[in-house]
């Protein structure tokens, strides 16, 4: 392998998409190996805009605690072999040492101290930066073929570059305004890879009915049910009533299983309890005790101990409990209706906000055909993929930027090894 002492201008490592994985996986292969010249191609004129744009602009770096349990897609021993590799505390310790403090917030969220995104490009810019890697932006690449040597990279005005290995970090298809359309999916099928369908992660929830308009702006504790059978699944969180459904955590952690259950043809029912503590049994038993220690109470002032005062009275109304209803009033019927209401309302959800809204996608290159050591592909060798390209998607809480971080820190050091332990060509200072 060329290194940064040969006489070529092509770079020993191609890294295709400078987002969160593409500049991890180049700053740590430079770090490993400093001899290596790596640079890094991208199609977008602005640089990690995804990174500007997470966390509502203040970037949720990662966890405090991640585990294979928090992701979903590939295999759970491939995703804790790479999550274990590069864990959360290595992460808070690397950001730290390149200048970003991070705190920690409800959930265990960690943001850089300063509360902005910026403050995290900035510094992986410039770590990668004095690294000695090069940024191309408004440099998309076209095509990548295989050669004798590693790989022909073609991007766009007929520009050609070798080298003799490539990293795909195209990210996935959420947010396109950032730059991610999905095309390093083709790139890497040109090479021989497979392809799971994709679909939007963590995106909000469109709903039918009115309910959602008349509670627009309302949060509290939910508990969200997808799925029949032994495919259900229950989630909680917090939850917010929007203009046009439902958004929160619990809704965009959800809408990743509602979207796979639809793509894979099975029946993806969502149920909405808004007393996530109470199974109905114990929701009906309290409802009974609080009949008799508060018989002139009125029920929606009773329901309104447990869920937002909106939330109470639109339940009671649509169960037909007038607002003037006392407990001691409460019929069998009426507090059956209202259990059955509060801990199982079935949600008529149309469809998500898609992409274009969506923090991350479902889907994508199998991990089964990476190894997960090196993230190097098992059908080309030479060609590595990292973060949002493959088939594993995280919960909403940093978890999504971990597997970029940890996918990027596997490859770089892989990578790095690899020209190790290859022979130096050294081309002839010249008379």
């Amino acid at each position: 392998m060329t290194t940064r002492d040969g006489g070529s201008n092509d770079p020993d490592v191609i890294v295709v998409g400078a987002g969160a994985a593409g500049l991890a996986a180049a700053i740590f292969a430079s770090r490993a190996f400093p001899r290596l010249r790596v640079t890094c191609l991208d199609g977008a004129r602005l640089i990690g805009a995804k990174i500007l744009v997470s966390g509502g602009s203040r970037c949720n770096v990662t966890n405090r605690t991640v585990e294979p349990a928090d992701f979903w897609g590939g295999p759970a021993r491939g995703v804790k072999r790479v999550l274990h590799a590069f864990p959360a505390a290595r992460t808070a310790a690397f950001f730290a040492e390149i200048g970003v403090p991070l705190h920690e917030e409800e959930g265990g969220k960690l943001f850089p101290d300063t509360n902005r995104s910026r403050t995290v490009l900035d510094a992986l810019l410039r770590e990668a930066t004095s690294r000695g890697v090069t940024i191309r932006p408004g440099c998309r690449v076209q095509d990548i073929h295989r050669s004798s040597s590693g790989f022909v990279v073609a991007s766009d005005g007929g520009a050609v570059m070798n080298s003799r290995r490539v990293v795909l970090a195209t990210g996935g298809r959420s947010l396109p305004k950032t730059g991610s359309d999905g095309f390093g999916y083709e790139l890497a099928r040109r090479l021989g890879h497979g392809y799971v369908e994709t679909t939007p992660a963590l995106a909000p929830l469109v709903l039918d009915g009115d309910r959602h308009g008349v509670l627009a702006g309302v949060s509290h504790r939910a508990a969200l049910t997808c799925g029949t059978g032994s495919a259900r699944l229950r989630l909680e969180g917090s939850l917010l009533w929007t203009h046009f459904g439902i958004s929160g955590p619990v809704a965009l952690d959800i809408s990743r299983h509602w979207h796979r259950a639809r793509v894979e043809g099975r029946a993806a029912p969502i149920a909405l309890n808004v007393c996530p503590t109470y199974s109905s049994e114990e929701l009906a038993e309290w409802l009974r005790h609080q009949r008799e220690v508060r018989p002139r109470a009125y029920a929606q002032t009773v329901i309104g101990a447990l869920v937002p005062a909106a939330v109470s009275a639109e339940w009671c109304r649509h169960c037909g409990v007038a607002a003037d209803t006392t407990m001691s009033h409460l019929t069998r019927e009426e507090r059956i209706a209202l259990v059955r209401a509060l801990t199982a309302t079935p949600l008529e959800v149309r469809d998500s906000r898609g992409y274009a809204y969506a923090e991350a996608t479902a889907g994508g290159i199998p991990l089964e055909e990476v190894d997960v050591s090196s993230m190097e592909s098992r059908v080309c060798p030479g060609l590595h993929l990292v973060g949002e390209m493959l088939n594993v998607d995280g919960r909403l809480g940093g978890f999504n930027f971990q597997w970029a971080w940890s996918s990027g820190w596997v490859a770089g050091t892989a990578i790095a090894r690899a020209a190790s332990l290859s022979p130096v060509v050294l081309q002839p200072e010249s008379t």
